[in-house]
């Protein structure tokens, strides 16, 4: 009790040593909550629910924003995979394009061989069709020459018969000979 009696001194004493007047004060403390009251329900209130709805929109611009990143993010690896398969499909299509041209010029080249093999063929048997010919002249020839080589050494006619035997005869040793 002695401390609370020394503490209501003290407090007595400062009372008077600052001049408080109790009634102003409480006045004084009313107004104050009377104002804080007013402010607290139409001013801060609001700045409140204004900062509240910033922080939300804040937060949600944060939100879009990653969520654009991860879409920008996804597209790019979508627009690279895209270029990737584009790039293989391409090299498939030069590929098999490049492989039809091999093809092409081989069966070209076989056709362009084939085509030579049969003109030479067909100059074969035109080489050899136009020997037999020559020889066969050649052999009429020789046969007429030795029917006439045969009447001038004989310095006689041979009939028609002779000559043929003649011609017959030279032209069997001539193919014997060839």
């Amino acid at each position: 009790m002695i401390v609370l009696a020394s503490l209501g001194d003290t407090a007595q004493g400062i009372v008077e040593t600052f001049g408080i007047d109790w009634p102003m004060l409480v006045a004084q403390a009313i107004n104050f909550l009377i104002v804080a009251f007013i402010i607290w329900k139409f001013a801060f209130k609001n700045v409140l629910s204004t900062i509240k709805e910033r922080e939300k929109q804040i937060s949600d611009s944060l939100k879009n924003a990653d969520r654009i990143k991860l879409e920008l993010e996804e597209t790019e690896k979508q627009q690279q995979e895209t270029l990737q398969e584009a790039s293989l499909e391409a090299k498939k299509t030069i590929s098999s394009a490049q492989e039809q041209a091999k093809a092409l010029i081989e069966s070209l080249k076989e056709d362009a061989r084939k085509q030579a093999e049969e003109i030479i063929a067909k100059a074969k048997v035109s080489m050899e069709q136009e020997r037999e010919h020559v020889l066969r002249e050649a052999r009429e020839e020789i046969a007429a020459l030795v029917v006439l080589t045969t009447e001038k050494v004989l310095s006689k006619n041979l009939s028609a018969e002779e000559k043929e035997r003649f011609s017959q005869q030279a032209t069997e040793e001539l193919n014997l000979v060839s």
